[in-house]
């Protein structure tokens, strides 16, 4: 205890410790750094034919290294070449404080001149991958989801699923209905209901009306949609459409994510870049999800137990 702290304890007057209310501040200030700190943030970004010279573009290498680098785990859609994907993370690596990896799936599509990867990039230091599966029912999605099991120890649920979807603009109603197929093969495989479903579902607009939503079962009520209808993922003026979402299913699950945390991150507005330079890297912006930290309570409770004393004491002292 501070010796401030010490004589108020001892004292019938305010006057011997008039720094108080700034240590109350101080303590403050320290438990919302400590919560930055320990903020674990999920993203998806489809980044538009992401290829080598899009990623020998040294503002555009930029501009994506920074959205990438402000997450734990970042889905990239629409990747057509791993060589970009190698640049992206030796940039990664050489600038950023933690180490990146990255898992991938095998090119997918139904087209030679359309072929696409999932590829998740993820921060070695605070989660690892445990497991990886390629759905495989055939005709169900142009590019099938590839799902990748994740654990860390630093956050409310330690293990979760995450599955990724871009879907075919044309098919978006069937194969986002299609993604419950999927959530039962990935949660039974895994003994594991905690799925995320992520990505550009072209869930919205003239694809995803409001009379299709009774012929989806994500719809479904244990299934919890963090982007709302009316939210704006994609980057141009002239569109105004939900395109990009996340789906979490199950309470446990929805609890361990930070309120209101699902969001589009607009980075046109926080890096300051022209709309233009924006629509070079894709129509969409990236979407992101907070989940709470397991360590942050044990790490903040001293912090708040001694806040709670101090304001007592505070309130004592006045009252004198």
């Amino acid at each position: 205890m501070t010796p401030c702290v010490s004589r108020c304890l001892h004292s019938s007057t305010m006057g011997l410790c008039p720094r108080l209310p700034l240590l109350l501040l101080s303590f403050s200030t320290l438990l919302v750094q400590e919560v930055t700190a320990s903020e674990f943030k999920i993203c998806a970004y489809n980044v538009e034919k992401f290829d080598s010279a899009k990623a020998s573009d040294s503002r555009a290498l930029h501009t994506l290294k920074k959205i990438v680098s402000r997450c734990d785990i970042c889905l990239l859609q629409n990747v057509v070449d791993a060589a970009a994907v190698t640049t992206l993370l030796v940039s990664l690596n050489r600038y950023d404080n933690y180490s990146y990896q990255s898992v991938s799936s095998r090119s997918l599509g139904n087209s030679p001149s359309d072929m696409q990867q999932y590829v998740f990039i993820y921060r070695v230091e605070n989660v690892n991958v445990t497991g990886q599966h390629q759905y495989e029912q055939k005709k169900s999605f142009v590019r099938p989801p590839f799902a990748v099991q994740f654990q860390s120890k630093n956050i409310a649920v330690q293990r979760f699923i995450l599955v990724p979807l871009h879907a075919e603009p044309s098919q978006a109603v069937q194969e986002i209905d299609r993604l419950y197929d999927v959530f039962k093969e990935v949660s039974n495989k895994w003994n594991n209901t905690n799925v995320m479903f992520l990505g550009d579902f072209h869930a919205s607009c003239a694809y995803v009306t409001r009379a299709d939503k009774k012929n989806i079962r994500l719809f479904k009520s244990s299934f919890y949609w963090l982007i709302r209808d009316k939210v704006d993922t994609t980057i141009s003026p002239d569109t105004n459409c939900a395109f990009d979402r996340i789906v979490v299913h199950g309470k446990p699950f929805l609890k361990a994510i930070s309120p209101l945390s699902g969001q589009v991150f607009n980075y046109v507005k926080e890096f300051k870049l022209p709309t233009s330079k924006a629509l070079e890297m894709s129509q969409n912006f990236p979407l992101e999800v907070t989940l709470k930290s397991s360590a942050l309570l044990l790490q903040a409770t001293p912090l708040l137990m001694l806040i709670s004393v101090l304001a007592i004491v505070q309130s004592f002292l006045s009252a004198l």
